[in-house]
């Protein structure tokens, strides 16, 4: 993986992680507009599977042949992706529709 795709996959994560976060987590538990400790570690543990990724070109976790997630951290990070997923594309949409 090139230092730009992986930066770029890094984006993402967050991006998703944080769009969960802010909608599902309080404030209190919080620092200061960041992640919380529970999305924080969800975080890390990512992009340290991202940084392990034996692939060259990154398949989609769920077509991988050898899943690096433990099944757990898999099952949460597929309801943070698709619950963010759709609040990420209605907001893109929402955005083209009312310019």
């Amino acid at each position: 993986m090139t230092p730009e795709k992986f930066k770029e996959d890094k984006a993402t994560l967050y991006r998703f992680i944080k769009t969960y976060c802010d909608n599902k987590h309080t404030q209190s538990s919080k620092l200061e507009s960041s992640l919380c400790e529970e999305c924080n570690h969800m975080f890390n543990y990512a992009i340290q599977r991202l940084k392990e990724c034996p692939h060259e070109i990154k398949p989609s976790c769920r077509k991988c042949p050898s899943p690096c997630y433990e099944k757990p951290m898999w099952k949460k990070m597929a309801h943070i992706m698709m619950y963010s997923g759709t609040r990420l594309g209605l907001t893109k949409l929402r955005k083209m529709l009312f310019k």
